[in-house]
């Protein structure tokens, strides 16, 4: 379980997150949107420390972030941003099974899982584990930056915004294919996105943010029947809110 207890940032004297207290259940996804600005970010990047708290306590299973080794810390948690971080010298088979060798995982572990995690997501593995990532379209390569993330069995997986620069198409398939492994693999899931049709589809629940606090957290169902307020149903009408 992540805990957000009363959780403010500071930057130049102005808080981009105003104490902001929730917590997200294991095995949930947990969806954070929100109009630019509004924290969901800088929410997400605490929870790794990226970013660390001016005030207040991030806990996982009970224990403050803070507390953790960083390097620890972060190789337990996946990681997917908008995009993607693969190393660009690197292989995708490469790129996949860097987080497993960092782990200490055995070499004919990390190959079997990287081979089968890339069937899973579609990609041929005779085909797409010699290829570099500038060979790769950017629905390819955010498939890969996926498995990357998942493949060394985090207890987390953290996603920043991980399609808004892929065309309609790709970014419904990949939203498709994170809701199925979510379903398979059932790790806790916080996914950040400023589109509410996406945290719609894919959320357990929702935490709508703006101006660095929390307006409400819901069930889709729960936002959609019992909206907090004007704002929430304005974002829930069209879909998406840039402010």
């Amino acid at each position: 379980m992540i805990e957000f207890k009363n959780v403010s940032k500071i930057f130049d004297k102005k808080a981009a997150v105003n104490d902001v207290s929730f917590r997200i259940n294991d095995g949930e996804f947990f969806v954070i949107v929100g109009s630019s600005g509004s924290g969901k970010t800088t929410c997400l990047k605490m929870i790794n420390r990226i970013i660390e708290p001016s005030s207040g306590k991030v806990l996982i299973d009970g224990k403050d972030v803070m507390d953790f080794d960083k390097r620890n810390l972060r190789l337990d948690i996946g990681y997917v941003l908008q995009q993607g971080t693969l190393f660009p010298n690197m292989t995708v088979f490469e790129n996949v099974e860097l987080i497993g060798e960092l782990k200490g995982m055995d070499k004919g572990v990390r190959k079997d899982r990287v081979n089968s995690y890339l069937d899973k997501v579609g990609l041929d593995p005779k085909v797409f584990a010699k290829r570099y990532p500038e060979e790769l379209s950017g629905g390819q390569a955010q498939r890969i930056g996926i498995i990357r993330a998942i493949v060394a069995n985090p207890k987390l997986l953290l996603m920043d915004e991980p399609f808004s620069a892929l065309d309609p198409i790709t970014r419904d398939q990949l939203q498709d294919l994170v809701k199925k492994i979510h379903e398979d693999l059932k790790i806790s899931t916080v996914f950040v996105t400023h589109d509410m049709n996406e945290a719609l589809k894919l959320g357990d629940r929702i935490c709508l943010m703006r101006n660095g606090e929390v307006v409400q957290i819901d069930t889709p169902e729960g936002i959609k029947n019992n909206p907090e307020n004007d704002f929430v149903k304005k974002f829930f009408k069209e879909g998406a809110l840039y402010e």
